[in-house]
């Protein structure tokens, strides 16, 4: 909905501004002038990416435009599921292998539909259970390899919104090519033995072009990759959040402490409180006591907290 709001603001403001001001719609609007800035952008995307480029960059703008948004309940999936995870991993690494070979085909991934629909973050789960189930990894040697698996998709992930940032800088050039396109042909009117009402409209086309060109540039294409960096950002503090989550664990905190330290990367905007992270750890473990206080094992304990209970 927010996309839509902006775009009815920009468009009622810029042509509204034109219109309240006298100006005519039929002056502005220059099919050719589109054609040649529109395609010399598109060609320009088509040519300076790779396929696997083009296609993330269609896939994050599909997520513009629906604003698709992790919000609480998808991050209480992430973190449960991750709990399941470890209390699973706490019998033996090797009783993952039913889950992280086939997620979509478990039942405990099935159970936390939201993450199941988020393939690169699924992947970065399973393949790093599975590095964990392959052999004896430190903490230390885990947390370098999963930082440089996360630069990486970053790095990777963070290509689009570039490419396009490139391509709304070079909307007023493009702009620019096709008022000169209009100028010539001005010119060759002139030689013509055109009229001055004839040469006039030819110039104002012209110059159509250039404002063609920076409109896209500030009010369409660099609003549209920052929000793409910003979806970026979204998805890559989801991975962080498994990352040190994994990190805790293995370096031999217990589950529920492991799962905490997760929560303390989500965003603020939706972060749970420790309270609520706590309420839905219990309510997994007793669905017919979601009210009551929450029990843990004594493995989930908070550091310090038998030698409170025992002074």
């Amino acid at each position: 909905m927010q996309p839509f709001i902006g775009i009815v603001i920009v468009l009622g403001c810029v042509f509204g501004g034109f219109f309240i001001h006298g100006g005519n719609f039929k002056v502005i609007w220059q099919p050719v002038e589109l054609l040649i800035i529109g395609g010399a952008g598109l060609g320009a995307i088509v040519l300076g990416n790779p396929k696997h480029v083009l296609s993330e960059m269609v896939l994050q703008l599909k997520k513009v435009v629906t604003r698709k948004k992790n919000g609480e309940e998808f991050q209480r999936q992430l973190l449960l599921l991750m709990y399941e995870l470890l209390q699973t991993a706490a019998g033996g690494l090797k009783a993952l292998d039913a889950h992280v070979e086939a997620p979509h085909e478990s039942v405990l991934f099935k159970r936390y539909p939201l993450v199941l629909t988020e393939p690169k973050l699924l992947h970065f789960i399973v393949d790093n259970f599975r590095l964990m189930a392959m052999g004896k990894i430190n903490a230390h040697e885990l947390e370098g390899v999963l930082e440089q698996e996360l630069e990486a998709i970053h790095d990777e992930m963070a290509q689009p919104a570039k490419s396009l940032h490139k391509i709304a800088e070079a909307m007023p050039g493009f702009g620019i090519l096709a008022a000169v396109l209009g100028i010539v042909m001005a010119m060759n009117s002139v030689a013509d033995g055109a009229g001055t009402g004839e040469i006039a409209v030819s110039v104002a086309a012209a110059m159509v072009g250039t404002f063609i060109g920076i409109f896209f540039c500030y009010a369409v294409l660099d609003p549209l990759a920052n929000m793409m960096k910003q979806l970026v950002n979204e998805e890559l503090a989801a991975l962080e959040s498994v990352k040190v989550v994994l990190v805790t664990h293995v370096s031999g905190k217990p589950a529920l402490l492991a799962i905490d330290a997760g929560r303390r990367l989500v965003q603020l905007n939706i972060k749970p409180s420790f309270a609520q992270l706590e309420g839905w750890i219990n309510k997994l473990q007793n669905p017919g006591d979601a009210e009551a206080t929450p029990r843990r094992r004594a493995t989930d304990r908070m550091p310090g907290e038998g030698v409170r209970r025992a002074a």
